[in-house]
């Protein structure tokens, strides 16, 4: 279906709704894919212990680690980013003859991060979202993706803390999208406003992490967590 024809259509009486289903169907399938809990699903495969049963008992990939496998870990994390891009990069590469433009790419980022956050094929436990979250900003601009990714590695490099540079890189992902507006991309303030939404719900899942770091017992990367 063209755009002209959309626009067509919202022009004729009774058919307005059909500019929403596009969009509608895009959220819902982003939130579906980000609801996949590949901790989860990548343990049951290597037929490791379920990541909801030990250490920190979060679905992501650095609990994961602490299972003792490398691979493992590094599978969700590679999948889990993966959900988030996927669905951003298709509004992205597919979606403007449907008429899904910033709008839409907006709510389909922070869908397929809540379905992490909030995974309905697990109950709505699902994970802090890290890895999603950057899948997500890769997918709105790439080099947006690296100067996030550059803060998290430089972090965790000097601190050893994977939840610090967590924390560091979400709360820098809004402001290096504003800053950079019209020298490496063109922001819209959709995006804006999901990518602080999105740094937001990250410090809140964090929450238990901020607390150990200020009592200075938060596990270091390679660490095991204690009892």
């Amino acid at each position: 279906m063209s755009c002209g024809l959309i626009d067509w259509l919202k022009g004729e009486p009774g058919l307005e709704w059909i500019a929403l289903v596009y969009p509608v169907l895009a959220t819902l399938a982003a939130y579906a894919i980000g609801s996949l809990s590949f901790a989860v699903i990548v343990s049951q495969a290597m037929g490791l212990n379920d990541p909801r049963t030990y250490g920190s008992k979060n679905p992501g990939a650095t609990n994961v680690l602490r299972s003792g496998s490398k691979a493992a870990a590094i599978t969700t994390l590679l999948l889990d980013a993966l959900k988030g891009w996927v669905p951003v990069v298709l509004v992205t590469w597919f979606g403007k003859p449907y008429g899904l433009e910033e709008g839409t790419l907006a709510l389909v980022a922070l869908a397929a991060f809540l379905g992490h956050l909030y995974p309905v094929f697990f109950r709505f436990k699902g994970g802090k979202g890290v890895a999603t979250a950057l899948g997500v900003i890769v997918g709105i601009s790439p080099l947006l993706g690296l100067a996030v990714l550059a803060s998290f590695v430089i972090v965790v490099f000097f601190s050893r803390y994977v939840s610090l540079a967590s924390l560091v890189a979400a709360v820098f992902a809004p402001v290096y999208y504003v800053f950079g507006d019209g020298l490496a991309w063109f922001s819209d303030n959709r995006v804006v406003l999901v990518l602080a939404v999105m740094a937001g719900l990250l410090v809140w899942r964090h929450a238990g992490n901020i607390k150990r770091l200020i009592d200075g017992t938060e596990s270091r990367l390679g660490q095991k967590k204690a009892p």
